[in-house]
């Protein structure tokens, strides 16, 4: 299946609800918790095919750092158990993932949070990885901009050659929104979406701070092209800013906010059944 089937299947599924018949005995049930700034994600893959995709408001975590363990484990449990019971199966093995270059201690509070939501086994992975498993690039830079950081990792080969991150996403967008036209912060992100036209032009030096970024972390490699993933930069337009700026090709993908959650359930240990 390739990325945009993918993609476009896991946002069926979002939107439809459960793929009905599609978890029998014999079946690779594999989940994927993305723990995200603004939201937090869970996929569940059947034999590599989405079959469950939930998603909830969370704010409890800042550039990817869980700042309130409680909310963050209490969404992830609800995710949990809503695919439980829609899917009439226990799951009991995930994987989860963080931010490029966070502290070790951080990375690792992703993993209890699942722990103490339910899951017995967790298994670990950072958030570019985890984008460049589903995206399957062989050369270029995957670039996964969230809500507090944009990660960029480098392929080569198929091979993760660099990896880093920078403070900066789509949270840093909606605080410019929210500023320039004295919004309310968690109105930013629904204006945005509602009045592209008016916001996009207030975010273009906020869409050229994450290119510089960008381009600072990819020196050396400025012949690969650029593939984007994360949900901060579905504006109309930004991938041509990016491109603009940093004169080079950039690749984008329909509900590029669903790329690292399917990248991370790919990473995960086969539930058990």
């Amino acid at each position: 299946m390739s990325p945009d089937d993918l993609l476009g299947r896991a946002a069926a599924v979002a939107a439809g609800g459960p793929v009905e018949g599609s978890t029998s005995s014999g079946a690779d049930v594999r989940v994927g918790v993305d723990l995200g700034t603004a939201n937090c994600v869970l996929v569940v893959l059947s034999d590599e095919r989405p079959v469950w995709v939930g998603s909830a408001g969370s704010g409890a975590l800042r550039d990817g750092v869980v700042v309130d363990f409680a909310k963050a484990t209490t969404t992830i449990r609800r995710l949990k158990n809503r695919a439980e019971e829609d899917l009439g199966l226990e799951l009991r093995t995930a994987a989860t993932a963080y931010p490029p270059c966070i502290p070790e201690n951080d990375a690792k509070a992703c993993t209890y949070v699942c722990e103490t939501a339910g899951f017995d086994d967790v298994a670990l992975v950072d958030e570019v990885s985890a984008a460049g498993r589903t995206l399957e690039v062989s050369d270029g830079v995957v670039v996964d901009v969230g809500g507090g950081s944009t990660g960029v990792g480098v392929f080569r080969g198929g091979e993760l050659t660099a990896l880093d991150d920078r403070a900066g996403g789509g949270h840093h967008l909606d605080l410019m929104l929210a500023g320039a036209l004295d919004l309310p912060l968690e109105d930013a992100e629904p204006y945005k979406r509602a009045h592209p036209d008016e916001a996009f032009p207030i975010l273009v030096p906020g869409l050229q701070r994450i290119a510089e970024n960008v381009r600072a972390l990819t020196v050396g490699h400025e012949d690969l092209p650029l593939h984007i993933a994360g949900g901060a930069l579905m504006i109309a337009g930004a991938e041509k800013v990016l491109a603009k700026y940093l004169d080079r090709t950039v690749v984008t993908y329909p509900h590029a906010l669903l790329i690292t959650p399917l990248g991370i359930a790919r990473s995960a240990e086969r539930t058990p059944r």
